[in-house]
């Protein structure tokens, strides 16, 4: 990928966070980690990644709440967000993407593949929106 691409991974899970910002490094991303919906706001405000991976399932602000936050900021609304789930809840995704979500991925088992998926869903969505 040549230089760092600086993303912002929301989850909840502290082990998936450790893990995926591993991974995620290995494939060339610069990753800013948030715990939550509220901490993950104010770094897409401040750090300003190319894009985000939002987890779904999250105490309080849960993926869907952040995700409005965000397609609503002033700040964000142009950043990316690929939804994560550990499920291919078809009803849901269809909500997801009425409110501007522009990828999912559904966690595997293993992070190091999440990483491989990140990366291989980055040059899609980028090829995709540079032919627009």
């Amino acid at each position: 990928m040549g230089k760092w691409v600086p993303i912002l991974l929301i989850d909840d899970d502290e082990l998936v966070r450790i893990e995926l910002k591993r991974t995620l490094n290995l494939y060339g991303f610069k990753v800013y980690l948030a715990k939550d919906g509220p901490t993950g706001l104010e770094l897409a405000k401040k750090k300003k990644p190319k894009f985000i991976l939002l987890d779904w399932m999250m105490p309080g602000m849960n993926g869907l709440e952040t995700l409005s936050e965000l397609k609503h900021g002033k700040n964000t609304m142009h950043i990316p967000v690929f939804m994560l789930t550990d499920k291919g809840m078809i009803g849901n995704l269809d909500e997801a993407f009425e409110m501007g979500v522009d990828s999912y991925i559904i966690k595997p088992l293993e992070l190091i593949e999440l990483g491989k998926i990140v990366k291989d869903r980055w040059k899609k969505y980028t090829n995709h929106v540079s032919v627009r």
